[in-house]
Formats: structure tokens, C-alpha cells, sequence
């Protein structure tokens, strides 16, 4: 997530009162009619998408085991991780829209991240299954059912097709929805090295080139992990937002404000990939205007660094 340019969704954090008792200035405040129309309809998507992808899923494990196919559940293994991301999406859709209360503050974003770091997690434990898989096919190859394996895969890539379409017609700003995408532009490639090894072993019967395509679909599920576990980590480890430069951000309030001496203790992290956060001790000038000099620095924060939720503490010289 970078702050310089960072295009989510910002229902949570642009023109909200968090009930925290700090003015969240700089103008912000807008109706939300439009975003309560993108959640319902990234949540429609997201939601048809995920049944389409797990009820697929299914099959393909039914259709690999008749045909003895490692690539199909290779590609099941892979459709399994992206049915998970896709639900976690539709839920974080969803229960994004709840308001924060007492008990939860900041609301229940964290609530996703958490669950894409556990999911990232289970990417590794089944990359790991299809790479032992693959070693023993390798060493003593087994029968495969070619018609049976092409059959599935054929249809695996007609209901990828279907759901990359349902996903390209959405909000595709929204983080949530690329990352959805993503994962289904993943799954049209398993279908497609599904179908090639099919072919071949039709063609040729040699079924060595069923395991062999098989790690391709791994290396696919190894990459997709790698950045779910590092970007989810990297927030609840409440790190600094990606492109998040502290002494960068210090060096152009003090030169884009007024009055404004000093810019110390500048913090930064993130409640989920569209929520950063910042709090920062601000030394101004004998006789500045404390309150109009909270009002700049939030609105730098918001128009420069995308950072809405900021907590500014004032300090004369």
C-alpha cells in the first residue's frame, strides 16, 4: 500500500466521526449514497464469484481423483485458496459497513487482514502437498484419464472465464476487487496448463507432463501467498504504510504550513490496506492559531500522503 497513492475505498475513513474526540478536518465530509451502492454491488460480485469458484472447486477434486489428474487438484488446491480469499472479501465488504463501537473503535477491518494472514498460511501448507505429490508422480508415473482430466479443465476455464467477467464489470478501484481479480486471472491459468497437459497426454500419452504442470500451478500459489502473508504481517505488525517516509512527511509539513516549526514523533500505520493512520507532535510559532494549524496539517495529510485519520498534537515554541 503506498500513501502517495493509494485509490481504495475510504468509507471508513473520509468524512466518519470516529467518536474519538479529535477533529478529523480538512474538509473531507461527503454523502455516502455512492459508496453504500459500490459496497452492494462489490458484494453482489464478490458473492456470486465465490460460489461459482467453490462449487467448481468441488467437481475439479471429483474429476481429478476419477482421472488419477494431479494437475486438476493441483488447480482445486489453487481454487480452494482463491474461494477462501474471495469469501474473505465478500465478508470484509460486509462487515466493513458495521460501525465502530466501544469495545472496537476502529472497526472491524482488522478482522480481514487477520484472516488473509491465516489463509496466505494455508497457501504454503498446500503448496507443500502438491510439491510431495508431484516428486512421487515424477518417480513412478500413474495412469491419468486424458478425456476425463480435459473434460474438467475445459469446464474450469469457461467458469473462470465467467467470474473474471462478473469481477472486470465492478468497482476495479477498490482493493478488494483487484486483489479478487487477481485471483481469478491465477485460476484461468491452472485451467489453461489443466487443458495442455490434457492435450498431451492425449496426444502423446506421456503423463509425466500432468505433475510437471503441476508445479507451475504450485509456483502460482507459492507467489500468491508470498504477498498475502508479507502485506497481511506487515499490517498487524502495525508497521508504516508502504511509501510511508516519516522524516519525508516531517520535512513538507514544515514547509507547506505556516507557523509550523517542527513536525516530531511522527507514527504511522495502517487498520487495513485503505485505512492509514498517523499521529505526529506539531511545534508552532508563538502566537500561530493552534487550531487552524491542526486544520493544514490534516488536509496536507489527506491531499498529499492520502492519510484521512490523523491525531495532531500542538506545541508552542
Amino acid at each position: 500500500m503506498r500513501c502517495e497513492t493509494a485509490r481504495g475505498d475510504k468509507t471508513h475513513a473520509r468524512g466518519h466521526d470516529h467518536g474519538n474526540g479529535h477533529d478529523q478536518g480538512g474538509g473531507h465530509g461527503h454523502g455516502h449514497g455512492g459508496h453504500g451502492h459500490h459496497h452492494a454491488a462489490n458484494a453482489r460480485s464478490l458473492g456470486i464469484v465465490a460460489l461459482l469458484t467453490g462449487g467448481f472447486m468441488v467437481l475439479e477434486v471429483v474429476g481429478g481423483l476419477l482421472s488419477g489428474s494431479l494437475a486438476l487438484l493441483a488447480d482445486a488446491g489453487h481454487m480452494l485458496t482463491d474461494f477462501a480469499a474471495l469469501s474473505m472479501a465478500w465478508a470484509a465488504v460486509r462487515i466493513a459497513q458495521r460501525p465502530a463501537d466501544a469495545r472496537r473503535t476502529y472497526g472491524f477491518d482488522r478482522l480481514a487482514v487477520l484472516a488473509a494472514f491465516v489463509n496466505g498460511l494455508a497457501l504454503f501448507a498446500i503448496s507443500i502437498w502438491i510439491g510431495v505429490e508431484a516428486w512421487h508422480r515424477l518417480s513412478s508415473p500413474a495412469p491419468v484419464a486424458g478425456a476425463t482430466m480435459l473434460g474438467v479443465a475445459v469446464a474450469g476455464l469457461a467458469v473462470n472465464i465467467a467470474g473474471f467477467w462478473i469481477l472486470t464489470r465492478g468497482d476495479r478501484d477498490n482493493l478488494n476487487m483487484r486483489a479478487a481479480i487477481l485471483h481469478i486471472a491465477g485460476d484461468l491459468l491452472g485451467s489453461v496448463a489443466a487443458i495442455v497437459a490434457a492435450l498431451v497426454i492425449l496426444w502423446t500419452g506421456w503423463t509425466p507432463i500432468d505433475p510437471i504442470l503441476s508445479v507451475f500451478v504450485l509456483l502460482l500459489i507459492l507467489r500468491s501467498a508470498f504477498h498475502v502473508v508479507r502485506d497481511s504481517a506487515h499490517i498487524l505488525l502495525e508497521a508504516s504504510p508502504r511509501g510511508f517516509d516519516p522524516e519525508a512527511v516531517a520535512a513538507d509539513l514544515a514547509e507547506a504550513i505556516p507557523g509550523l516549526v517542527a513536525v516530531r514523533h511522527v507514527h504511522a500505520w495502517s487498520i487495513s490496506e485503505e485505512r492509514p493512520m498517523a499521529t505526529l507532535e506539531a511545534v508552532v510559532s508563538d502566537g500561530a492559531d493552534h487550531a487552524a494549524t491542526r486544520r493544514a496539517i490534516k488536509a496536507r495529510l489527506a491531499e498529499r500522503f492520502e492519510i484521512d485519520h490523523t491525531t495532531v498534537e500542538i506545541h508552542a515554541e
